[in-house]
C-alpha cells in the first residue's frame, strides 16, 4: 500500500471510538471497505477509513439510512444535497412533534376526554389546503350575499387566522380551539348575524368601519361609567345612553327615536357574544397579533342601560 500505515479492525475501533463489531458491519455493507488484507486474511484498513467512519458516524447520528451514506461516502451524490434533504425531511417531522406536543399539553391542562383528544389531534393535523378550505367555508357563510360590500376583502382578511409554520405550543392550542368553533353552527349563525347587522348599517360608499367606530365610541362612554361602579339603570346612566344614541343615530342619518333604540339594543345584543371575544382572542394569539381588549363588560353594561330605558 506504497508504505500508507494500516490497521486491524481493532484498531480501527479504537481510533474511532465505535465497536469492532459496528465497523464490522459497515465494512461488510461496503461503506468502509478494507484497503489490504493480512497473510492470515484479516482485513486491513488505511488512514482514509478513520475519516470515512467519523463522517459515517455523523451522518448515522443525524438520521441519514444506510444507502444513502454510501452514496455521500462514494461521492455519489453531494453531501450538501442530502444535508439539504434530510434537514427538510427533519422539519417535517419536527412540525409534526410540536404539533403531538401541543395537543397533548392541551389534553393535559384542559382535562380532556378521548373524544375531545380524537378531534384535537384530527384538527391539529389538517393540512394548510384543508386549514384553508376550512376558513374559506366559515367566511363563506358569514358574509354569504356580502362579497360586494366594499368593506369585505378588510373584514374577512381581520377574521383570518393563519397558522404559522412552526407554531408554538400556544398557537396550536388556540387553532384546535378556533377551529372547533368555525365548525359550530350557533356561532356560524351569530356571526353571519352580525354580518349582516353591519352592513345594513353602513351606506354601500361608507368606509369608515362601523364596528370599530361604534366600538371606539362604547369604550370611550361606558369605560368611566364601569370604573365608576354606575349602575346601568340608575339616572347617571342617562346621559351615557343618550350619547350612544346620538352616536349612533349620526352613524345612520337618522333621529335619535325609538325605532332606533331598538334597533340600537338589537345591534348591541348581537355584539355581546362571549363567543365573538374568544374567536377575537385566539385569532391574536394564532396570528401573533397584540390580544385585544375584550369588549363584553363594555357590551353588557351597553346593553343593560338601553334596555332598561326602553317602553314597556
Amino acid at each position: 500500500m506504497n508504505g500508507d500505515t494500516l490497521f486491524s479492525i481493532g484498531d480501527l475501533a479504537r481510533r474511532t471510538g465505535l465497536t469492532v463489531k459496528t465497523v464490522r458491519f459497515y465494512s461488510d455493507a461496503g461503506i468502509v471497505p478494507p484497503a489490504d488484507r493480512s497473510p492470515a486474511g484479516y482485513r486491513l484498513y488505511g488512514t482514509a477509513a478513520v475519516a470515512r467512519l467519523d463522517l459515517v458516524r455523523t451522518l448515522r447520528d443525524l438520521g441519514l439510512d444506510l444507502p444513502t451514506i454510501r452514496k455521500v461516502v462514494d461521492r455519489e451524490v453531494p453531501l450538501p444535497e442530502v444535508a439539504a434533504a434530510h434537514a427538510d425531511a427533519l422539519e417535517v417531522q419536527i412540525r409534526v412533534l410540536r404539533l403531538r406536543r401541543a395537543v397533548l399539553t392541551a389534553v393535559a391542562r384542559r382535562g380532556s376526554t378521548p373524544e375531545e383528544l380524537d378531534l384535537m389531534h384530527k384538527l391539529a393535523k389538517l393540512s394548510e389546503d384543508e386549514r384553508q378550505r376550512l376558513i374559506d367555508d366559515f367566511l363563506r357563510t358569514v358574509f354569504d350575499g356580502l362579497y360586494d360590500h366594499p368593506s369585505f376583502a378588510a373584514v374577512t382578511r381581520s377574521l383570518t387566522p393563519e397558522l404559522p409554520d412552526n407554531p408554538g405550543t400556544e398557537q396550536v392550542e388556540a387553532w384546535v380551539e378556533l377551529a372547533g368553533m368555525l365548525q359550530d353552527p350557533g356561532f356560524r349563525s351569530t356571526m353571519q348575524a352580525m354580518a349582516r347587522d353591519l352592513a345594513a348599517d353602513r351606506a354601500p360608499d361608507d368606509s369608515t368601519g362601523l364596528p370599530r367606530v361604534l366600538a371606539e365610541a362604547l369604550r370611550a362612554q361606558v369605560t368611566p361609567a364601569l370604573a365608576a361602579g354606575t349602575d346601568p339603570a340608575s339616572p347617571e346612566a342617562e346621559p351615557i345612553v343618550t350619547a350612544l344614541a346620538g352616536h349612533y343615530a349620526h352613524i345612520l342619518g337618522r333621529p335619535d327615536d325609538t325605532a332606533l333604540r331598538h334597533r340600537l339594543m338589537s345591534r348591541l345584543e348581537t355584539m355581546d357574544d362571549p363567543r365573538r371575544d374568544r374567536y377575537l382572542t385566539l385569532l391574536a394569539v394564532i396570528n401573533g397579533w397584540i390580544a385585544p381588549e375584550s369588549l363584553a363588560p363594555v357590551l353588557d353594561w351597553a346593553v343593560r342601560a338601553v334596555r332598561a330605558r326602553m317602553p314597556r
